[in-house]
């Protein structure tokens, strides 16, 4: 941990830029998410598509020198350090592994890093003929599979670079309340932790509903991501307001347009300042290249908005302990959702240096006391 730093910024880190075999049956032949990032078109007049990566250019992901630049930018900004996406689908069978193995086995880069499981299913559901398609299928196959899920990762959480609370290794989970018994899943892998000379694990619950903090405190986690990208997008909108958004979808093919500035005042919430909930911040977001016209699309984010909203979410925890300072970045280099940090074309290094100028307008001390919440 950097203690040089006010807050804890970890940001999520999508290791999919580079092909693999199971992309390219589904997809075609050497897919990436840049192939949909290059390939999307503008919906509406204004929009942003297609997005152009600047300084790291359009990157693959087995290259070393790739992944240690990226390290050395997200340092240079005030990133502690990026929690990666892990695909564990039961059985042994794992999917994108190839980066983050490499960066565990070579040393390099010399950078924090922690894993959050992304325990949900590979679906294509924006095929032309609006069919369903399972690619690949989450399983839960019990106490033996979840032991031997603990054993492929237990290397990580040993390593130096690994990123802790309390000396404990954080390890998120994406969709907490799948899991057939998640509190037993906790204590197992709590259990064989302790018996493999760890002080325990920080168990981190990822949410888009700030009402189960509760239930997944009682649950066995330790803390809580609670990420309010569509909370705006909840609100209770009148007949009229969604006639004329669905028109908009379905009819201009314009998606569900918001701008960022007003979603934004909804990234935050009074649940941010408990000691174990960890906000997220949130620099734009357009999955276009993705689902086309389907889903909702944030407009008109700039550098100086995503600042405000930097502000306001850093202000809510400063009263914390270092250790619990935590923020979460969302994302790093999620290209083909419009959600990445990463330079473009269009705003170069801008975003970074928000974060950046904000970091450093907050001061890096422990505060007197703790605020709690029963």
């Amino acid at each position: 941990m950097n203690s040089k730093l006010p807050v804890r910024v970890i940001a999520f880190y999508l290791p999919q830029y580079h092909p693999i075999p199971e992309n390219d049956k589904w997809w075609g032949k050497g897919f990436t998410e840049w192939t949909n990032v290059g390939k999307a078109k503008p919906l509406f007049r204004g929009h942003y598509q297609p997005r152009v990566p600047a300084d790291l250019g359009y990157y693959d992901l087995r290259v070393p020198e790739t992944r240690i630049e990226q390290a050395e930018m997200a340092r240079k900004y005030g990133v502690e350090g990026f929690c990666y996406w892990h695909y564990w689908f039961g059985a042994g069978k794992r999917l994108l592994q190839r980066p983050f193995q490499e960066v565990l086995e070579s040393g390099e880069p010399d950078f924090p890093f922690c894993l959050s499981w992304a325990n949900h299913s590979w679906e294509d559901k924006f095929t032309k003929d609006r069919t369903h398609r399972m690619l690949m299928e989450q399983q839960y196959l019990g106490e033996a599979d979840d032991t031997l899920h603990f054993k492929a990762v237990l290397p990580a959480f040993k390593d130096h670079r690994y990123i802790r609370v309390e000396n404990k290794p954080i390890f998120m989970i994406f969709n907490p309340l799948e899991l057939p018994n998640t509190s037993a899943f906790i204590q197992l892998w709590q259990k064989l932790a302790r018996d493999n000379g760890l002080e325990g694990l920080h168990f981190v619950a990822y949410t888009y509903n700030a009402n189960e903090v509760g239930k997944l405190m009682d649950m066995g986690f330790d803390g809580v991501n609670i990420v309010r990208l569509f909370d705006f997008f909840k609100r209770s909108y009148s007949i009229l307001a969604k006639t004329r958004m669905k028109i908009k979808r379905v009819v201009f093919q314009k998606g569900d347009l918001v701008e960022y500035a007003t979603a934004a005042r909804y990234f935050s919430g009074d649940e941010d300042r408990y000691p174990h909930c960890y906000p997220t911040i949130i620099p734009n977001w357009d999955r276009s290249p993705r689902a086309g016209r389907d889903g909702h699309i944030l407009i008109h984010s700039t550098p100086d908005k995503f600042k405000k909203h930097l502000l306001q979410s850093f202000g809510n925890i400063m009263h914390k302990p270092i250790e619990r300072r935590l923020v979460f970045l969302k994302s790093w280099n999620e290209w083909a959702e419009g959600n990445y940090i990463e330079p473009d074309l269009r705003f170069g290094l801008g975003y970074l240096e928000a974060l950046k100028e904000v970091l450093e307008s907050f001061e890096p001390k422990e505060p007197d006391g703790l605020h709690t919440h029963e």
